[in-house]
């Protein structure tokens, strides 16, 4: 396997640039969108959840939301796949403060991703990666390469990720460093989260985004088989410009998608603060950012946030669920609360 090389791309191709102008307009108007929410820690704490699930599901790690989000109240009671898919949140957010804090994407941070999602320290795998084969025939179609290569093709795909400025437009560079990463398989679990992790990072480290909360796993869940097509016709036909129109269409739609989710999140949040203002004298924003932040709340969690005693978060919570702002439930022994507008609208995105 070669170091990644562009040198095959056409910076002029007509069906790249159109895609191109395409995926960079919603994507410049997300990110002003997510800048008129408050508090975008409401946005990075929910939004990312449904990433984890998509991209989780793309491994057939299967969960509900409801269940996701019981793991944020009780993580005792919660299923393997469940636990998996949390940890690619965690993971996820530990890449998004290590991009945050030193503006780049290198290899520590994506072992350290790839160890909070497996929950190991394996690092680079020390055997061969699985064969890739024809369905049909039997015929081994992809062999990753050899782990005495790994170590040197992850450090040039590093240059590469970090590279300033790209050698492409960064949402060319995003496919390509994608490509060439699950073309390395470079651990011996995780690669397909890991990368798609790596996706998301990589438009925050270029500036595109300020917040990994694009949902391009849920359209790659949507078109599996076509990803996985698009993959393998760049290693047998050399057909980047299909790969990268392929990506970019993901962009395109999984953008304009977010936005609408994020400006509905956004009108809720309002309607909800201007009833809770005008109804209870208990109303502060640490409240309404509570009941958002954690779409499944509890008394705990409303303790910890607005700094009040366990029976006056009770009294707040259970008062705005009489109320019908919240609904009351139970978990185990203990009372959630779930703010049903909210979750009906993460519940149901398209």
């Amino acid at each position: 396997m070669q170091k990644l090389s562009t040198s095959t791309i056409d910076a002029n191709d007509p069906a790249i640039l159109t895609a191109l102008i395409q995926a960079h307009r919603p994507l410049a108007e997300l990110k002003g969108v997510i800048k008129s929410i408050p508090n975008q820690q409401i946005l990075l704490s929910t939004l990312t959840l449904q990433e984890a699930k998509d991209s989780s599901e793309i491994e057939n790690i299967i969960t509900t939301q409801d269940e996701l989000y019981k793991h944020t109240l009780r993580t005792d009671l919660s299923n393997l796949a469940t636990k998996e898919v949390a940890n690619y949140n965690r993971a996820l957010q530990v890449g998004y403060q290590a991009v945050k804090e030193q503006g780049l994407l290198t290899l520590n941070t994506i072992l350290k991703i790839q160890e909070n999602l497996e929950n190991n320290r394996a690092g680079f795998r020390k055997q061969l990666g699985t064969v890739l084969k024809n369905e049909q025939t039997g015929d081994i179609i992809y062999t990753p390469p050899e782990p005495q290569l790994i170590p040197e093709l992850m450090t040039d795909l590093e240059q590469v990720i970090n590279q300033e400025p790209p050698q492409n437009d960064p949402l060319v560079q995003m496919a390509l460093i994608h490509h060439q990463f699950e073309s390395i398989h470079p651990f011996y679990d995780g690669n397909g989260r890991t990368g798609r992790i790596i996706n998301i990072l990589y438009l925050v480290k270029t500036g595109l985004l300020d917040s990994p909360v694009l949902y391009l796993s849920r359209y790659i869940n949507h078109t599996k088989s076509k990803y996985y097509q698009q993959l393998q016709q760049v290693r047998a036909n050399n057909d980047w410009q299909g790969w990268i129109v392929y990506m970019l269409k993901g962009i395109e739609i999984t953008a304009s998608q977010t936005i609408i989710l994020v400006e509905a999140i956004k009108d809720l949040l309002q309607k909800q603060k201007h009833t809770i203002r005008d109804q209870f004298k208990f109303y502060s924003q640490d409240l309404i950012n509570n009941i958002f932040h954690h779409p499944y709340t509890k008394v705990q969690f409303l303790e910890h946030d607005i700094r009040v005693s366990r029976a006056t978060a009770t009294r707040y919570l259970d008062a705005l669920a009489d109320y019908g702002i919240l609904e009351k439930h139970k978990l185990g022994r203990e009372n959630y609360y779930l703010n049903r507008e909210l979750v009906e609208l993460l519940f149901n995105i398209p």
